[in-house]
Parts: C-alpha cells; structure tokens; sequence
C-alpha cells in the first residue's frame, strides 16, 4: 500500500527533524512572548508547541512582557506614561496597575498550559509550571535628570534556583519584575530579563517571538542566518530607513547582545505564524532569522565518520548515472581527498580532488543535496576545490561528466580530448560512460 502525498510528507518531515529531536533534548532554550504575542490569536498553538519541546526533553524558560497591556490599562486609568531612551519610566501611580497586569498574565499563562492540552495530542500529559523570584533587580535611578522610579535592570540571576527548576521538568516563567535586596520590586524589560537568564544559563538557545518573521534583506528577503556583527550594521540601516518596527527591533537588539555574551543561537521568529517555532527548531533552515556566533553551515575536510552522509547524498545520483558508483570501503580509502559541506550534522554537499603529475588535477563526485541545488552549494565546493588545487601547486583542474556538461562550462571550464588527461587518468577512463572531459585553467 502507498502513502499519500500527505503521509510521505509527514514522514520526510519527521525523519528530516529526527537529528533535532536528539540535538535539542535535555538543553535549555529561553523563549521571549512579548505581551503582542499573548494577545494573539496564535497564542494558543505557542503553548501547545512549547508543551511539545516540555514533552521532548527541552528545558524551558518563559519570560513574557505585557506592554501592550500595560500601555492599555494606564490609559483607562488616564495615567501618562513617559519613556526615556526606551524605557518606560514606572511612576507611583502607574506601577500598581502594572503589577496587576502582570500578574494577571502570568495567571493567563499557567491557565493556558492548563487548558491548551485539551483538545490537543497532547491530552492527559501533566505540564508543571514553576514561578518565583529568580530575578534580583536594582534601580535604573536618574538618567539625564529623568528619575525612572520603579524601572530597575537585572542586577542578579539566580540561576541555582532556575536549574533546580529546570532539573524537575518544569516550565519556568518569569515575569518582567524583579525584586532588590531591601524588599523592593522594580518593573523590567522582558527582553533583559531573557537576555541575562539566557547568558548567565549557558542557554542552547534564545528565542525572540515578535511580530516579524525575521530580519529582511535589501530585496525584502527573509534573512535565515546572521553573525551579530551582521545583524548590528543591519538593524542600524532599518532603522535609520524606519524599515524596521520598534517591537521587532528591540528583540533583535537582545539577541545581538546574547550573542556577543556567548549565547551561540538566538532566534527571532513570529508569533503570528502557526508553528514556527517548531519549524525554527526542527527544520533545516527554519523559518525566521537566527544570530549565531559560528554558522550553522560549514565547509570542511571530510572525515571518517561522514562516509554514510556522503553515500546517502550521491547515491540518487550514482542511480541517475550521473555519478561513478564507490563502494564503502572506496570512500573510507579516498575519505581524505573529499571535502563536504555540512549544515546542523548533515552533509549537504561534497567533492573529491585528486591530483597527478604535470600539475593536472580532478575534481569528482560533486553532489549537493537537492533542497539545496539553487542556493550556490555546488560554487561553494566548486571554488573550494580550486582553492585547494592551487595551494597544491596545480596548473589545471578538469571534470568527467555526462549530464553537467553545461553546469561546469558555465564555470570555466571547456571541452578537451582525452590525450590531454594524465596518462595515469587515460588508463582508467570508462569508454562506455563516455564522460565528456573538460578542464579549466587555474
């Protein structure tokens, strides 16, 4: 019996999200819902996927904001809120009524981890959600003769109290309050609070959920993978062309600043799109941009330990006549003439140099994985390979091929008879592939 198009996606999928589950379990990922997020319709989905990542063995830390809430019940209570240099300034007046609205939120949260489940898979599973005061906090005081009364800043992380937390199995949330060492409580930016917690934990992960996907390119392009660096120069450009909303821009600032700290991914991904955060997390690219300190995509000399990555990778296309058949025990011999890309564990792409005398060398076995044929992998291993050819001292680089031919010519590389290969090469050349010989000059 044949699956339907629908069951061989499902299963693609799982078995394509499979070395995430294993990468992901017993990590801590810190996630950022903005109070937008929480007002959302989506809402919902959100917990029932952070209940999944609870389920799977990802410790979770929640921190949510609420300003939009809190901008709605200063208003309704005609209390004018200020802000300076981004920062609300918490008067008398208005921080009772923020309490309250915090307060009131994190009941919300607890609720729907509560009641989420039940028309889900997810029926019957117990989600224990732990809070406490794991923030100390302290004054922001008075900047340029602006007194920000009851706005502090993270002072101190009690990061014991939270693996504790995290060891049972719980999902923490953490509100923006923190409170000081003489019994005082402070309003705070929920996006510092997850900033610090994320640091001072080590955290596998941040996760920004804000109203965009990501962070956009020149052309309007989702950018799926940034070094802060990057995204620093980036988010200066957006703003200064107020191309980017005040929201999103205030979650990417927190993922540069994790980043930079040491925190090796931080995400931003939308709250507005059903399931990306599971999309984020168990796809290949994801679907919304991540900061990171090493790329998630590497090109690098081939091991031992890849030869089954490499043997999946061609053998569609040893099956398409496309490529020479090698055997296992062929690829452990030769595994050090080969060079592969690999992204999140998994080989990508790979090719082969071999070289002979009269500074002539071959490139072979050039594969790319499919989902990744159109985004310049092959000109990747391509100009790698050259790199290489050239710091060994070869003159020319040729290819045999039967069904690239107009791939490599767009390369450099031109027709040539086979009296012009080494005569070791002459030797070994198949006359019943018929592979067309071409070479490019290095």
């Amino acid at each position: 019996m044949e699956l339907s198009q629908q069951d061989n996606q499902l299963v693609r999928w799982f078995r394509q999200s499979a070395p995430y589950l294993n990468a992901h379990r017993d990590k801590t990922i810190v996630l950022t819902l903005s109070g937008e997020a929480i007002a959302h319709a989506n809402f919902i989905n959100i917990v029932n996927d952070i209940a999944l990542l609870n389920i799977l063995g990802i410790r979770i830390v929640l921190v949510f904001g609420a300003r939009p809430q809190i901008n709605t019940i200063l208003a309704q209570n005609n209390c004018e809120s200020q802000f300076h240099k981004r920062q609300r300034v918490t008067d008398e007046q208005a921080f009772p009524l923020i309490k309250q609205v915090i307060g009131q939120l994190q009941y919300e949260i607890t609720a729907a981890f509560s009641m989420g489940l039940v028309n889900t898979q997810m029926h019957g599973v117990k989600i224990n959600i732990v809070s406490g005061n794991f923030i100390t906090a302290q004054p922001m005081g008075v900047d340029d003769g602006v007194d920000f009364c009851h706005t502090g800043r993270v002072r101190r992380v009690d990061t014991d109290a939270l693996e504790y937390q995290l060891a049972q199995n719980a999902i923490t949330v953490v509100p923006p309050l923190g409170y000081s060492v003489t019994g005082e409580s402070f309003n705070l930016s929920a996006e510092e609070v997850a900033t610090k917690i994320a640091i001072k934990l080590s955290a596998h992960k941040l996760i920004n959920f804000c109203s965009s996907q990501g962070v956009l390119d020149y052309n309007g392009e989702l950018i799926s993978e940034m070094f802060p660096e990057q995204a620093q120069e980036r988010l200066a450009e957006l703003e200064a062309q107020g191309g980017i909303n005040s929201g999103t821009a205030s979650y990417l600032r927190a993922a540069i600043t994790a980043s930079f700290a040491g925190v090796t991914r931080c995400h931003l991904v939308s709250y507005k799109t059903d399931g990306s955060l599971l999309q984020e997390l168990f796809s290949r690219d994801g679907v919304g941009t991540q900061i990171v300190r090493q790329s998630a995509e590497q090109t690098r000399p081939a091991k031992i330990e890849d030869v089954p990555g490499i043997m999946l990778l061609t053998q569609p296309l040893v099956e398409q006549g496309m490529l020479v058949q090698r055997s296992r025990e062929q690829l452990l011999r030769d595994i050090e003439h080969f060079t592969v890309v690999e992204r999140d564990g998994t080989i990508i792409g790979c090719a082969s140099l071999y070289c002979f005398s009269g500074n002539i060398a071959e490139m072979a076995s050039v594969a790319t994985h499919p989902e990744y044929r159109r985004l310049s992998r092959g000109d990747l291993l391509v100009k790698e390979i050259e790199r290489q050819a050239k710091k060994q001292g070869m003159e020319h680089l040729f290819v045999l091929t039967t069904h690239s031919i107009h791939w490599f010519r767009e390369r450099g590389f031109e027709p040539v008879e086979l009296e012009q290969l080494p005569v070791e090469k002459q030797e070994l050349y198949n006359l019943q592939r018929r592979s067309k010989i071409l070479m490019k000059a290095l």
